[in-house]
């Protein structure tokens, strides 16, 4: 007997339907043959599902059993097939009729005693179904109801066993939907611990903070240890502006495939901050592995990348790092397959501007020679720091500073900054697909960010005397929109081009 029933595999993080076939025949040897690619996590469910089955008060089918996985070339991996196949088995045996089988696709993974444990990937497999018109709903272990309840027009069913599922294919047992609490999540966990106002002084550097979460604008600080430069980079996602819908549901995608999403959230509620150690290697950045898999950049989506420490990051891990800031997303290209993950992320990151890190101090003495520092500072090509918008120096804090009952600028200040600015932002983009004013194009710089002749004046000796590219002339034009933007203008004027020029004197002094 022949039965059919509809599941999914993950490929990156998008989910391909698969169609499981279970055959069974008469034969004088009891065998299951297990066909269409399975890795070896899938090769191995044939002993759990032979085990859950007979511990849940089934039958172990006693003849040949065939199970195919189609499309045959696409490699299936992952335990998420547990569930799906021994349905599959309780069908084709006879055990059980399902008349509700043809209207759900089914995922999970099984123990031994016929529980279900949670899967990855959930959200992104209920994305799919949501998109099969021949699907009423998803069948998933309970502990993934809440996430794949996020999409709408799909009833998810939570099970929390092989007999749950099975009394609910047969029409004997009533399982009610689970409920999206989507809000009820961003009410519980939409909120930051970290707060501006720890940080004592360093208000121009918060400026310049404030200036690039306005406009999406990646950020270099250079600064001696201890002033300051990681407690900033982590404070910037509470002055970001709160993850709308579809933004969450992307950047939650990606946890979910890998694992990482916490515990009670069925969506993030915060923008991501990831900060990899400097040992991390190319395809623990940008992704890759045999079979793709995201890394830290796709991990920052919608969030903050961190590289504290830069020059002690490997040249050539760092340079992976060029297209993708341009792009917004990373292709890996296999044999097999060519995956692409999003990656659309602020860049911020730090270094010392000396091997001892107190070249720019003005209270401790440098030992470093000019031989040593140009080693050092070489660690960072060119095109990369012609990517990075905003260069300023995080100096040492003054003990007056630290001393002072007085709080600095608050996050909920510099939020409510960032919001106006990307407010405006967003109407001028209605129609187009950048959305902040770092992404904008050629064309839309020139429509934009037009200068009056002062202004042009000023550009021109500016790009002369230092030698600027192309690239840093328009980065220069977009900080000043996004200046402009957040002092209410409508166009640039002098005073926020000459701003936007001093966030690029940085790379001049230090690299020159």
């Amino acid at each position: 007997m022949l039965a059919k029933l509809q599941t999914f595999s993950m490929l990156g993080i998008d989910a391909i339907p698969v169609e499981v076939e279970v055959d069974i025949s008469v034969s004088a040897i009891p065998k299951t043959l297990l066909v269409g690619l399975p890795e070896a996590a899938v090769r191995e469910s044939t002993h759990r599902v032979e085990r859950a089955l007979v511990n849940s008060g089934f039958q172990r089918p006693q003849d040949r059993v065939v199970i195919n996985l189609a499309p045959a070339e696409l490699p299936k991996q992952a335990a998420s097939f547990d569930l799906p196949i021994t349905l599959g088995v309780l069908a084709a045996s006879g055990q059980m009729d399902f008349p509700q089988l043809p209207h759900y696709a089914v995922v999970g993974e099984l123990a031994l005693d016929g529980s279900t444990r949670p899967i990855r990937g959930a959200l992104s497999m209920a994305i799919a179904a949501a998109e099969d018109p021949d699907l009423r709903g998803l069948i998933v272990p309970a502990a993934n109801a809440a996430e794949a309840a996020v999409v709408e027009n799909l009833d998810v069913i939570p099970v929390s066993s092989l007999a749950e599922s099975a009394a609910f294919l047969a029409e004997t047992l009533d399982i009610l939907p689970a409920p999206c609490r989507v809000q009820e999540v961003f009410g519980q966990h939409a909120h930051y611990e970290e707060d501006f106002s720890d940080v004592r002084g360093q208000e121009l550097a918060k400026r310049a903070l404030t200036v690039a979460a306005a406009g999406g604008h990646n950020l270099l600080m250079v600064g001696p240890p201890g002033s300051g430069k990681s407690m900033l980079a982590k404070r910037i996602p509470s002055i970001l502006p709160e993850l709308a819908a579809q933004e969450s549901v992307e950047t939650t995608r990606i946890y979910s495939v890998m694992g990482l999403l916490p515990a009670g959230e069925s969506l993030l509620a915060r923008r991501p901050f990831r900060s990899p150690h400097h040992t991390v290697s190319d395809a623990g950045l940008v992704g890759g592995g045999s079979t793709p898999s995201p890394g830290e950049i796709s991990l920052a989506h919608h969030g903050v990348l961190f590289l504290d420490e830069l020059p002690e990051f490997q040249r050539r891990t760092l340079e992976v790092l060029r297209q993708p800031l341009e792009d917004g997303s990373v292709t890996i290209s296999r044999a097999l397959a060519t995956t692409k993950f999003p990656a659309q992320f602020m860049l911020i990151a730090a270094l010392n501007p000396c091997p001892c890190g107190y070249r720019t101090d003005f209270r401790r003495e440098c030992h470093c020679s000019p031989t040593q520092i140009e080693r050092y500072m070489s660690k960072i090509s060119g095109p990369l720091l012609d990517r990075i918008d905003i260069h300023i120096e995080v100096p040492t804090v003054a003990y007056d500073d630290l001393a002072q009952g007085q709080a600095g600028t608050s996050s909920q200040e510099m939020r409510k900054q960032v919001t106006g600015a990307r407010e405006r932002q967003a109407a001028r983009f209605q129609r187009s697909k950048a959305r902040q004013n770092a992404q904008m194009s050629h064309r839309q710089i020139r429509a934009h960010c037009e200068l009056d002749i002062e202004g042009q004046n000023l550009l021109r000796n500016v790009m002369e005397q230092w030698g600027l590219s192309a690239r840093a002339h328009d980065k220069i034009l977009r900080i000043a929109r996004t200046i402009a933007d957040l002092s209410g203008a409508e166009n640039i004027l002098p005073v926020h081009l000459n701003e936007a020029i001093n966030y690029r004197m940085l790379d001049r002094k230090l690299w020159r």
